[in-house]
């Protein structure tokens, strides 16, 4: 019966379909647990000897595999209008989204908080958070105070339009006396909403049940985590985070799932660091480095197309990554972007004025100060794209997983060595002896 939950161990962006893919056909659901379409996730597809690439936003990857359920747990907020696009999209490439099940109790996106979104991170200027302007935050503030509208709403029009209106008594007046904006009428909400609850509602279930039911059956679940460790509202860079619990522990809040049947955590680390958005970056480079790192590996945002912020890899939040989310298993990716470097850093530990700090500094202040202190190792040229097994990387490359490995304190299980659902490396099966 194993339960297993895969996270993003730096700010996101770390390829976590590659895990996703090695799990392949022995995966029964994949469940995301938290975020919305503020983030997505790119997986290619060997189709007919061409490589198909797909670009998620709101669906788990699970969406891709025949037989496979995606689930949206409760711990999702949902853009209706987005979800049903990204369907339509993946219909249209034969792909079946029939089996897609979502959460009664998630939470919907209300065209009131996109337009509260963008107009709040517009007035903070400078201060700004650097949010995707997509309802996330707003939608999850209105969860917390218990005035959000939840999947099930939909299904009795009295106490939908009931939600709106309370929700709309404030919110309009924030729009017009703070931000100068026209209130917005909870009719035209109310319409919207509707629009898309009869095609919905046979996707609508207690997922929660299903998948205690799925784990009793001895059927393998994994939990997918939207963003990453360091962008979680509890344990991430805060205030320069989403609004969820992307962490391990978000997988059970976010599901209705229980810790005591969790079997391993899968975090995914990229060979180097990127961040979107605003936020301290100890290891950022600012340099032709940077760009080398953000051309070769492709670093845009899958959702905003946003240049992604780019630096060496960071062991220091490897580890504390491992500490949070109880690692059983890294996959480092993007091994291939370092090949043909002389010497590769790796930021071990950080000097916040003339203090090393060999842990995550608790402190939000001295991390923002944090400097890198880097060990520098011998890089390869050797294409690795091909290798499929441990001992056929070049020796330097061995090295560098070893000493990543050794650093930030649990196993690397794989290696991503290439862009293809099949170039990776398999040191440990990531699947739990109980499968």
């Amino acid at each position: 019966m194993p339960a297993i939950v895969l996270v993003g161990a730096q700010w996101g962006d770390e390829g976590k379909g590659k895990a996703t893919d090695l799990l392949g056909s022995s995966v029964d659901y994949v469940v995301k647990f938290n975020g919305g379409n503020n983030a997505g996730h790119t997986v290619v597809i060997e189709q007919d000897g061409k490589r198909e690439k797909y670009a998620l936003h709101l669906l788990p990857s699970g969406i891709l595999s025949p037989n496979c359920t995606p689930v949206i747990g409760n711990g999702v907020v949902v853009d209706l209008g987005v979800l049903f696009e990204e369907l339509d999209g993946l219909d249209a490439r034969g792909i079946d989204t029939s089996r897609l099940l979502v959460s009664a109790n998630a939470h919907i996106i209300a065209s009131y908080n996109r337009t509260l979104d963008k107009v709040t991170e517009r007035f903070l200027g400078s201060r700004r958070i650097g949010t995707t302007g997509r309802g996330i935050g707003p939608t999850y503030a209105d969860k917390m105070s218990r005035t959000g509208i939840r999947v099930q709403d939909l299904y009795d029009e009295k106490i939908l339009r009931h939600k709106v209106e309370a929700a709309l008594d404030f919110k309009n007046q924030v729009l017009a006396k703070i931000y100068n904006r026209r209130a917005i009428e909870a009719d035209e909400v109310v319409a919207e909403l509707l629009e898309h609850a009869e095609r919905l509602r046979p996707m609508v279930a207690d997922t929660s049940l299903v998948l205690s039911q799925a784990l009793d059956r001895g059927e393998t679940v994994l939990f997918e985590a939207g963003q990453a460790t360091l962008l979680d509202v509890d344990h991430g860079t805060y205030p320069y985070v989403t609004s969820s619990n992307a962490t391990a522990g978000g997988a059970c809040t976010g599901s209705g799932v229980p810790p005591t049947r969790i079997d391993s955590v899968i975090a995914i680390l990229k060979a180097y660091t990127t961040r979107v958005g605003e936020g301290p970056f100890p290891t950022e480079l600012h340099d032709d480095m940077g760009e080398f790192l953000r051309k070769t590996g492709g670093e845009y945002g899958v959702t905003t197309g946003r240049p992604r912020r780019c630096g060496w890899l960071d062991a220091v939040i490897g580890r504390y990554a491992n500490r949070i989310n109880g690692v059983t298993d890294f996959v480092i990716t993007k091994l291939d972007i370092l090949t043909g470097l002389e010497k590769v850093p790796v930021c071990v530990a950080y000097d916040v004025d003339g203090v090393r700090h060999d842990e995550m500094p608790v402190n939000q202040s001295d991390f923002h100060h944090a400097k890198p202190i880097y060990e520098y190792l011998d890089g390869w040229w050797e294409d690795i794209t091909r290798c499929r097994s441990f001992d056929e990387l070049p020796a330097n490359a061995q090295a560098y997983v070893l000493r990543v490995e050794e650093l930030i304190g649990a196993r690397v299980s794989a290696i991503g060595v290439g862009p293809g659902r099949d170039e990776i490396i398999e040191r440990y099966p990531l699947k739990p002896a109980t499968a």
